[in-house]
């Protein structure tokens, strides 16, 4: 390995979570290659540059979310493309790798490979193609030589829509199971009280804006009509802790506001139930244990969106499953009223709460990999396309 050639991988990420896989993907390739033989460009944050990446500018530049706020920075995000892309054609990398953040990443592999169009191109993260805008299958095969799938739905999702080889390597949360999931004892048994309530409005400002009112109200009924004491934890992001604080303060029934990853998951250990925005937390819940309801609002402007969703669910854990059984309730349905009512069965040992037990029990076995972590299976799949390509 010694007199091997060096090899120059550049990856480019658009937020904090990318900046979570890239840092593990290059610890992985560091592991596979030798450090000494490997040389990274790119953008990420803070946890890829503690792995030895110089970001070309910081990520909060770019990490940005939802409709307006995006339009609001375009002509800066454009900039930052432009920048991206001259920066890598000119480094003449072995490869690219783009993770998640399509809105930023899937502009630059596309100009890469118009310039460029000897570099291997790989995406870790699959755009939600099985959602909305299928199109965009077909059209990634032009700029991306492999795709790297979180979900295990999602290779045959690409395949069915003509999208690029896919391989499934796996959620980055089956590697937290034993941050996730409680040891014996951590979690009541059932017809202990009070009730351990999560409530989990989201991470982003515009989604803590759109759900406190509905859910502060919704648990006010909740303590009316239900016969289970309950107690409510918010593990809130440390960026909006204090919105979420000042926010609750108007809640009739006052809940405990927890800040940080370990307080977080020591919460899930303990839960009962949850009340959860959209998004990856659902997974989170699934994988945990926790019977939970998912609501969602959007702005009116990104309404319009829903008419091209062709998913039979927004909640990634449904759509794992295959079937349904997290109730959701999106935007006018997203009301304090429906809320207490799907979120009441979940208080007590009912047939609501049992079907969404026993189907989180098949996610295991629905998300394995075998032995490799997901982050070394997509440092071989990186291996793979690089000796395809004659890079190594």
């Amino acid at each position: 390995m010694a007199d091997a050639k060096p090899l120059t991988i550049w990856i480019v990420s658009g937020e904090e979570s990318g900046d979570q896989l890239g840092s593990k993907l290059m610890r992985s390739l560091k592991a596979k290659f030798g450090s000494e033989r490997l040389r990274f460009g790119g953008v990420g944050g803070h946890a890829m540059e503690r792995e030895g990446l110089r970001s070309l500018f910081p990520l909060e530049d770019i990490a940005v979310m939802g409709f307006s706020a995006v339009i609001a920075r375009l002509p800066s995000i454009l900039k930052r493309i432009r920048f991206t892309v001259d920066t890598i054609v000119a480094a003449e990398p072995d490869m690219l790798v783009i993770i998640d953040s399509p809105d930023f990443t899937h502009r630059v592999a596309k100009a890469v490979r118009q310039r460029a169009p000897e570099i291997p191109i790989i995406d870790y993260v699959s755009p939600s193609v099985w959602a909305w805008r299928p199109g965009r299958a077909p059209k990634m095969r032009a700029y991306v030589d492999h795709l790297l799938a979180l979900l295990p739905f999602e290779p045959a999702a690409h395949e069915r829509l003509g999208g690029p080889p896919t391989t499934y390597v796996g959620h980055p949360l089956i590697e937290r199971l034993a941050e996730i999931r409680p040891a014996p004892g951590e979690r009541g048994n059932p017809g202990d009280e009070p009730i351990e309530l999560l409530v989990l409005p989201g991470s982003r400002r515009s989604e803590v804006s759109r759900l406190m009112g509905p859910f502060g109200q919704a648990l006010t009924l909740l303590k009316e009509r239900s016969t289970h004491p309950f107690v409510v934890t918010i593990p809130a992001v440390s960026h909006l802790a204090d919105e979420i604080r000042s926010r609750a303060e108007s809640w009739d029934v006052k809940p405990r506001i927890v800040e940080g990853e370990a307080a977080k998951w020591a919460a899930f250990r303990k839960a009962d139930a949850a009340l959860a925005a959209s998004g990856t937390v659902t997974l989170e819940l699934g994988l945990s244990g926790v019977p939970l309801v998912v609501a969602y609002r959007v702005s009116k402007i990104e309404e319009v969106l829903k008419y091209l969703i062709k998913a039979p669910s927004i909640v990634l854990t449904n759509l794992v499953l295959g079937e349904n059984v997290i109730p959701e309730l999106i935007q006018w349905d997203c009301t304090p009223e429906k809320l207490a009512d799907a979120l009441l069965p979940l208080l007590g040992d009912t047939p609501e709460r049992q079907r969404q037990l026993e189907a989180f029990g098949k996610l295991d076995t629905l998300m394995k990999i075998g032995e490799e972590a997901p982050s070394e299976r997509a440092a071989r799949i990186v291996e793979e396309v690089l000796r395809s390509k004659d890079r190594t």
